[in-house]
């Protein structure tokens, strides 16, 4: 019988939890790379929030500020035609989809421990 993701994620957990106790060391892999948290600047703040977050928390509130203001192009939807607040992230006024995160990664730092 499959085990359930509550279920599997509870096992790695305690997995996680052993190896720490019996070699001292982290188990790695846990919250790195996209999962890491990172800190927004001030200007990602606004949109964002203060709070560390995994950065792909960020993009995803990003996509929900650009839609919830109807900030993509009526033509081309893979323009996103920023407000002020997006102005000062971006840099000009209107960046494509994909050079966003390019812009984004540059408002967001590692948590200082």
């Amino acid at each position: 019988m499959a085990r359930s993701a509550e279920k599997r994620g509870k096992d790695e957990t305690a997995a996680a939890e052993k190896k720490v106790k019996t070699t001292g060391k982290t188990a790695g892999g846990a919250r790195g790379g996209i999962t890491a948290p990172v800190t927004p600047s001030t200007e990602l703040a606004e949109i964002v929030g203060k709070a560390d977050l995994p950065r792909s928390e960020v993009v995803k509130k990003v996509w929900e500020y650009i839609k919830k203001n109807d900030l993509q192009d009526a033509k081309d939807r893979r323009q996103i035609n920023g407000d002020d607040k997006l102005a000062k992230i971006f840099g000009k006024k209107s960046v494509s989809m994909f050079e966003m995160n390019k812009h984004l990664s540059a408002h967001l730092t590692a948590p200082k421990p």
